[in-house]
């Protein structure tokens, strides 16, 4: 099934054809009027040198002013071969796309809303016919049925006209139109940014990135830079305030030659308070008693510590090397933000 850009935003058109596989780009006056477009020729101009193939209108009252019309668009120095000339559905719609086509040129006949008017687009030699899915369905009409219709027609008489799925309005459009079995489809990009997100999918992706974080990235390297350090002869008051400023629900307290004392976690400033109240404050680190600290080495795989996490049930593990701490690393550390 052939993909098609439906718009005439510069910036969407460039944006949807760097990914390399929509056959073209249909847009309309009125998506022109829109963009506040007033170099209609100069702007057709440009999308042809921009995409593989251009379906831009052709209007007039009569079939001779449809194909002249065309015929003056060519002359803008289109290639014959990579524009097609939309014609609203009509008798002159129909007739001028039977003389286009005698010339060997590229017809889309659009606005299409009942079976008969495809039938006539079909049996004058059409390239594509477009029925109108939103539009329809706007009007409370059966707009799938219609497009199956068309496609049956198609196939049962044998017709060389591609039938084009138009006035795509949501993703469920998209899935219907394949299902149908339509041979082209023009599709707004926003509708076409959404045809590949899945919310398993995301989850699934998130999962693979995650474990080979896991799997590839070194402690050193995951931790922020940050080392949250205090001396084992400052008192309390100042680490707390010092462990607030690094941002970290734990400072590590090491002695003069920068070993490492112990970890003070605001849990055990809790639990200090509780036992010997405000007085504590005015302690220094080094009277207090710590357990030896969980730790990791900066130079293993965050697979390892995500493993020290699991066992020990802490939030934050203490990085070392050669012995001496570098920082910390925060179980959220081992997500790739």
């Amino acid at each position: 099934m052939e993909l098609y850009l439906d718009s005439a935003n510069l910036k969407e058109i460039e944006e949807g054809f760097k990914l390399g596989f929509l056959t073209g780009l249909t847009t309309t006056p009125t998506f022109m009027q829109r963009e506040g477009i007033t170099d209609i020729d100069g702007t057709i101009v440009k999308l042809s040198k921009m995409v593989p193939v251009l379906q831009i209108e052709a209007l007039g009252d009569s079939a001779e002013e449809i194909l002249k019309e065309a015929q003056r668009q060519l002359a803008l120095g289109l290639d014959p071969a990579k524009t097609v000339f939309k014609i609203p559905v009509s008798l002159e719609g129909v007739r001028a796309c039977k003389m286009l086509r005698n010339e060997g040129l590229l017809v889309n006949v659009h606005l299409v809303y009942t079976l008969q008017q495809a039938y006539m687009a079909m049996q004058a030699g059409a390239s594509y016919v477009c029925p109108l899915v939103g539009r329809l369905q706007d009007q409370g009409h059966d707009a799938l049925t219609l497009v199956e219709q068309c496609v049956d027609a198609v196939d049962y008489y044998g017709y060389d006209t591609k039938i084009m799925f138009s006035s795509v309005r949501n993703v469920e459009h998209v899935r219907n139109a394949i299902t149908i079995g339509v041979h082209t489809i023009t599709v707004p990009l926003k509708i076409m940014k959404l045809l590949t997100e899945n919310n398993f999918t995301t989850l699934g992706t998130d999962q693979f990135i995650q474990d080979t974080r896991l799997m590839t990235v070194r402690v050193k390297e995951a931790i922020n830079g940050i080392n949250p350090l205090v001396d084992a002869n400052t008192n309390i008051t100042d680490a707390i305030i010092k462990m607030t400023e690094y941002g970290f629900g734990c400072i590590t307290v090491v002695n003069t030659d920068g070993t490492v004392k112990g970890v003070f976690t605001d849990g055990d400033l809790r639990r200090i308070l509780t036992e010997e109240g405000r007085d504590v404050l005015s302690k220094k680190m080094s009277e207090l008693n710590y357990k030896a600290p969980v730790s990791v080495d900066a130079n293993v795989l965050l697979n390892d510590a995500a493993g020290i996490f699991k066992k020990t049930a802490v939030d934050t593990i203490l990085v070392t090397n050669n012995g001496k701490p570098v920082g910390m690393l925060d179980i959220q550390d081992l997500k790739n933000d």
